[in-house]
């Protein structure tokens, strides 16, 4: 049964009053300049992006969520007549998180588009690393492994996986559910995502004296009890972390409920989806927490409720999720880049990583962390924010506490940080 999307009759006429300034003239940065240096997907009138997303797969609520996020930023930059005088167009290829089409995909796309919005999964960014490099070709990864900020085509615009995992155990710290000394568990999923998520944690472990217990598992895997029954048993775990799919996360918890150890769970933002409140596992989201660098849908704050009413007018059928100001956040930082590589006067793709790293200060309105690129290799934010599951607000979480930064997520080295 489709659920109907509502929005508090406050926050929409916040929202729509926001929305209503949509319609202002163009500012300088939008100018179409005399001489502007280009060469791949800008045209006199518009400038083409690519997106590489999954539609179906374990992510496919949050890549669908981020690209109707993108959709919106389009929409409403192309209804104030654009950047640099030229319409946005986005060009939306679905890869069904499957690496070999995702390359065939690429292949066809790359030539067409100045850069990429999004390519979802860190399975698929990882192995389109080498030719966005080869291409010289910018792409914001809808992955947040700090494996991929050795290249400096491949742009993370959050607090990586790692980091988040950093920031979580220490609330869990802070709120007296975990103590130095304590044992920890953690299920990660096979794969850059959750090998991620897993080098965050051993980090705090070693910080915190803590014995972390860790279990890695496949995509295909579906029934967590064994795992978590072996976490019941000595030395048994005073909670769990999480770098899994939505649908195992929900099998874990369903596990630490049935089995007794109920402990709290932590979880990397890719972990949850609002479905599994309308799940089995429903009666178990009472002990997870889940970290994320953006906002979540139904965020009280004035640019989250100018997209979650855009969401609605839209017409979109999809459940929302956090992936849609995400993903409406991505077309602001876009829109940055963009504006400055106007003002440069070259929107070519290395005038784009020009403009890249001369941004040191990319803000999105509070959707996301602010973000600072000019140091390659380096996470663009060390802060995350703690959600956890409402099944009454749409999105499927309410902000607990809101960002800030561990101190030991601020000592950390991520996997390629230089000279920092």
């Amino acid at each position: 049964m489709r659920r109907a999307l509502a929005v508090p009759a406050v926050a929409l006429a916040s929202a729509l009053a926001l929305a209503g300034c949509s319609t202002a003239a163009p500012s300088v940065a939008h100018a179409k300049p005399k001489d502007l240096t280009t060469d791949f997907g800008v045209t006199r009138t518009e400038i083409t992006l690519g997106a590489l997303t999954e539609y179906s797969g374990p992510f496919k609520d949050l890549g669908s969520g981020v690209v109707h996020g993108q959709q919106l930023w389009v929409n409403e930059t192309n209804a104030r007549g654009g950047i640099c005088g030229r319409k946005i167009k986005l060009e939306i290829r679905d890869d069904e998180d499957d690496v070999g089409k995702a390359k065939t995909e690429y292949a066809a796309l790359e030539p067409t588009v100045l850069g990429f919005m999004q390519i979802a999964g860190s399975s698929v960014s990882t192995a389109l690393s080498q030719s966005l490099l080869d291409n010289e070709t910018t792409a914001i990864a809808l992955s947040k492994s700090s494996e991929l900020l050795g290249n400096p085509y491949v742009i993370v615009p959050a607090s990586t996986y790692d980091i988040e995992m950093i920031n979580g155990l220490s609330y869990l710290m802070e709120q007296g559910k975990i103590h130095d000394g304590d044992t920890v568990g953690q299920l990660w999923l096979d794969g850059e995502y959750g090998a991620n998520g897993l080098r965050g944690a051993k980090y705090f472990a070693q910080r915190h004296h803590l014995t972390l217990r860790d279990a890695k598992v496949t995509a295909t895997t579906t029934d967590m009890r064994a795992f978590v029954g072996a976490f019941a048993g000595s030395p048994r775990v005073t909670a769990i972390a999480l770098s899994t799919a939505p649908d195992q996360t929900a099998a874990a918890l369903t596990a630490n409920q049935q089995l007794g150890l109920n402990v709290p769970m932590i979880a990397n933002s890719a972990a949850f989806s609002p479905q599994l409140l309308f799940g089995p596992a429903a009666g178990a989201l009472g002990n997870l927490s889940v970290l994320d660098s953006s906002v979540p849908f139904s965020a009280v704050a004035p640019r989250a409720e100018h997209v979650a009413v855009a969401y609605q007018q839209a017409g979109y059928l999809q459940l929302p999720n956090s992936g849609v100001p995400y993903g409406y956040a991505i077309g602001k930082i876009w829109g940055q880049w963009l504006k400055r590589a106007c003002t440069n006067g070259d929107m070519s793709r290395s005038g784009i990583q020009e403009a890249i790293l001369q941004s040191t200060n990319i803000t999105t309105d509070g959707l996301v962390a602010d973000l600072d690129f000019a140091k390659p290799g380096s996470p663009a934010s060390r802060e995350a924010s703690v959600d956890i599951p409402d099944a009454a607000l749409l999105g499927g979480l309410r902000e607990v506490k809101p960002l800030f930064m561990a101190p030991d997520a601020q000592s950390y080295i991520a996997a390629h940080q230089t000279g920092d």
